[in-house]
């Protein structure tokens, strides 16, 4: 197990490097382009150059990436062109609300999705099935700012029961998280359910499930102890991927309900052009997509232990 996670771990610092280097390669290789975005369209090319000198830009490529890359694993990101403040003061404060409303999210969409999905493959083809596979394909099959909008028109313009923003300017209230973690839950619950539901459905026509039936075992003991184990390993991937989706896909969610979180940030960023910044997030968000896979590889192994890795 642990020359499994060792190797794993490798791998993940691996590819992370290669992923910055390539990174570091779109961002700045070009020179004047970055001064420019620092110093504005308007600068004067000896004003660039200026700046170049100033900030190291021309010593070796090579030699500015491992001093980027060293600086980046201190915190250090750089300043904020757009919001004039050190990156890492934008970005910590802002993964923090997004972490929120991903615990939120998932604190109602596991135990949902896995109870219905479980139930829909202990009973493949029944109506309950049938039900709640077709709620998993429309919930699933509707973006988010087309269930944001819905929801908004009936729960703040029609009922008058929420806020319509999550700008969280009066402080931090938990009321107004109702309506992003709904609809995010919405959109996602339903693929995990028809996941689950999937490997449920496959578990429970496995020949050692009906070799535990003919034994006479009870039927909450077939599921329990037997059925359900090897069930959650396709649904514990997708479970874990979803780390990555929550943290750089709910972009829409957030700009939507003017949410002061990752991927609001990460819009921004993109959208003004702030260079420093955008490295920041690209680099953060490629994380936790190389260690949600990590995660997701180890915990193979802990399911079942059968499962290994070269």
């Amino acid at each position: 197990m642990l020359i499994l996670a060792a190797r794993r771990f490798g791998a993940m610092i691996a590819i992370m490097a290669v992923i910055s280097f390539i990174l570091f390669v779109i961002f700045e290789s070009d020179k004047l382009g970055v001064a420019g975005k620092v110093l504005g369209p308007y600068s004067s090319l000896e004003q660039r150059e200026l700046w170049l000198e100033q900030n190291g830009y021309n010593e070796p490529f090579l030699t500015r990436y491992l001093a980027w890359v060293g600086r980046a694993l201190t915190g250090d990101f750089g300043q904020s062109i757009r919001f004039k403040a050190p990156v890492a003061d934008l970005l910590w404060p802002r993964l923090g609300n997004t972490g929120i409303l991903a615990l939120c999210v998932f604190a109602l969409m596991i135990p949902l999705s896995l109870t219905l999905g479980v139930l829909a493959g202990m009973r493949e083809g029944s109506w309950l099935d049938r039900t709640i596979s077709f709620g998993s394909i429309l919930t699933t099959s509707i973006p988010e700012f087309a269930s944001a909008t819905f929801l908004v028109a009936i729960f703040v313009f029609k009922l008058g029961w929420l806020p319509g923003t999550s700008s969280m300017t009066g402080g931090f209230n938990p009321v107004e998280l109702v309506l992003p973690v709904l609809v995010l839950v919405l959109y996602d619950f339903g693929y995990v359910a028809r996941m689950t539901r999937a490997s449920m459905a496959e578990v429970m026509t496995s020949q050692y499930i009906r070799t535990a039936v003919l034994k006479g075992l009870p039927h909450r003991q077939v599921i329990l102890r037997h059925a359900l184990r090897n069930a959650l390993i396709a649904p514990f991937t997708v479970i874990v991927l979803q780390l990555n989706w929550l943290l750089s896909g709910v972009i829409v969610v957030e700009v939507f309900f003017a949410y002061k979180g990752f991927g609001k940030l990460l819009y921004d960023a993109a959208t003004f052009g702030d260079i420093f910044l955008l490295q920041a997030c690209t680099m953060v968000a490629v994380f936790v997509a190389v260690f949600s896979q990590f995660i997701s590889d180890v915990g193979y192994t802990l399911l079942n232990p059968r499962i290994r890795f070269n």
